[in-house]
Formats: structure tokens, C-alpha cells, sequence
């Protein structure tokens, strides 16, 4: 019997933790609202997020690429006590849907919203971060890797997604902008002897990268 990843995906998503009230909303509302829904996180990645974070308990998250917020609470569930989640997006149209989703969450007081380019933004933070998740323009991927990895502090996560881009990066016949550049991303990733790291075959990729030196 040959499985279809959409079988494979519904039936994890069957013996996974639900959604909370909150995340169905912000869920239903994006598929709803938004011309591109597919970026959402969604259930079950939004699940090994929350779970990647409760392993590690991080004190402060940045995340990079908001959408409509829903990654970024599920990160936040996983936030040690009086810890912090800052999410950047360059997209302004979006600020009020991300902070109405943000206070439906209940997570006003834990995740602050900066909307702005990310290429400009990080380098003006100052804070170091135990978990950053990179989810934003696919073509400066390792822009962003490269401008958080100093920030990241030993024993502390960086999780870039959508690094198997539908497939692409493993077919050879493709080799648009976006294809290539995560292709050479992923290969980046993969000799960088800072890091431990594996690739995880979840829905787009999940590239969880361990920050060892």
C-alpha cells in the first residue's frame, strides 16, 4: 500500500496534540482572510515548534518571518517563566491581524511585534536568543543566519523552514532563484561545524540547527 504524504500528515496530525481554542481561530481566519494561507505553520508543525521550545525552555525567542502569528505562539508556549518572544515582519498590512492574534492568545505580555526589514532589525538588537526560527524571504536565508548565529547562545536552537521548498531542492531540473538559494543554504547548514543539526522530512523541511560552539 503506497502512502501519500497528505495521509501520512492527517494521520499524525490524529495522534498529536490538539490545537487550543486560539490557534484553530488564527488557523481558520488565515485560511480564511489571507491570499497565501499555505504559510502558516500549521497543526502539526505548529505542535513539534511548541515542543522543540518546551525541551529547551528558552528565555528569549526571535523569530523571523511573522505572518499572522501563529508560529510565533506556538513558540511562545514554550517560553521559560518571564521570558520573551520578538518577532520581526516586513509586511506592515499585517500588524493589526498579528497583534488582534497575539491578544486572542493571551500573549501580549510575552511576544513583541516589530515590523520592519529583518535585515536591518537584527543587527540593532542586542539581546541573545536560545531559539531563533527563520521563516521569512527565502533568498536571504543565509543572510539571516549569518546575522543571528553570534546572537545565539551555546546549546540554543536556530530553525529555518521550508528547506525542501515542495520538493524542488531535490530536483535538478529546477534552478530558479529561490530553488538554488535554498539548495545552497541547506548545504551551508550542513558544514557548518558550529552546529549540530538535522533536517527533519516535516511538512515544507524543518532544518533544526544546535548552536555546540
Amino acid at each position: 500500500m503506497e502512502i501519500t504524504e497528505s495521509q501520512k500528515e492527517s494521520y499524525c496530525r490524529a495522534y498529536c496534540d490538539g490545537e487550543s481554542d486560539a490557534l484553530k481561530a488564527i488557523n481558520r481566519s488565515t485560511q480564511l482572510n489571507q491570499l497565501k494561507p499555505r504559510m502558516l505553520s500549521g497543526h502539526l508543525q505548529g505542535r513539534m515548534l511548541s515542543l522543540l521550545s518546551g525541551i529547551l525552555g528558552p528565555k528569549k525567542i526571535l523569530e523571523i518571518g511573522t505572518f499572522t502569528g501563529y508560529s510565533a505562539v506556538c513558540l511562545a508556549e514554550g517560553l521559560a517563566e518571564n521570558g520573551k518572544l520578538v518577532t520581526i515582519e516586513a509586511n506592515e498590512e499585517l500588524e493589526t491581524t498579528i497583534l488582534q492574534n497575539i491578544k486572542l492568545a493571551g500573549m501580549t505580555d510575552k511576544i513583541e511585534l516589530i515590523i520592519g526589514n529583518a535585515l536591518e532589525v537584527i543587527p540593532e538588537l542586542r539581546e541573545k536568543f536560545d531559539l531563533v526560527f527563520i521563516d521569512a524571504d527565502k533568498l536571504n536565508y543565509k543572510n539571516y543566519y549569518d546575522l543571528v548565529i553570534d546572537k545565539v547562545n551555546l546549546g540554543g536552537l536556530i530553525i529555518s523552514d521550508n528547506v525542501l521548498w515542495d520538493g524542488k531542492v531535490m530536483d535538478d531540473s529546477k534552478q530558479d532563484a529561490t530553488t538554488k538559494a535554498i539548495r545552497e543554504y541547506n548545504e551551508y547548514l550542513k558544514n557548518d561545524n558550529r552546529t549540530q543539526k538535522v533536517l527533519f522530512p516535516i511538512r515544507d523541511g524543518l532544518y533544526v540547527s544546535r548552536k555546540i560552539k
